[in-house]
């Protein structure tokens, strides 16, 4: 099996990301990540989705995504050919003495401390899965309290756009 990241461009309408996900359900492929959200397009969004499947499979279903009739376009993003980024906010469990050492971790990974408590930090840190995965690793011995994580946000790299052509000309 392998990663696959689909871009979906959909019509907004109630229902549809039910829909979209239901067909993966059906097929028995687990959804590891999905993101949602609005286009620079009114009426448009984007469905970002990570499925760990093989190629013939989700061949299949992208012709079944492709038949939904307010799924407007589908595209599979290459790892090289577009950015790739998680988004993850992590509270961390501090005091006086560990508070200065949370702080160099985060430094290090060009994170942000967003929120200050007495007992806890709570840190934002954007980039590849790599580094998300490594900030937790070295935050992981001060006590991390929470994560939240969103899905994975994917875009083709160059000037070309997904939905200047679809939905422009």
């Amino acid at each position: 099996m392998s990663k696959h990241v689909l871009s979906l461009l959909v019509e907004d309408t109630p229902g549809l990301l039910t829909r979209v996900a239901g067909l993966f359900a059906r097929r028995g492929f687990n959804i590891e990540s999905l993101a949602v959200g609005v286009t620079e397009v009114p009426g448009v969004s984007r469905i970002t989705v990570v499925v760990d499947v093989e190629e013939l499979p989700l061949e299949q279903v992208t012709k079944q995504l492709n038949k939904l009739v307010n799924v407007i376009k589908i595209v599979e993003l290459d790892p090289a050919g577009s950015v790739q980024r998680q988004h993850m906010l992590v509270k961390v469990r501090t005091d006086n003495t560990t508070r200065s050492n949370v702080i160099e971790v985060v430094n290090l990974f060009r994170a942000s401390v967003v929120d200050y408590a007495s007992d806890a930090l709570v840190i934002e840190v954007t980039g590849d899965q790599g580094k998300v995965e490594a900030l937790l690793r070295a935050l992981e011995p001060f006590g991390v309290k929470e994560i939240a994580q969103s899905g994975l946000l994917a875009i083709g790299r160059g000037g070309k756009s997904i939905t200047e052509r679809v939905l422009r000309g």
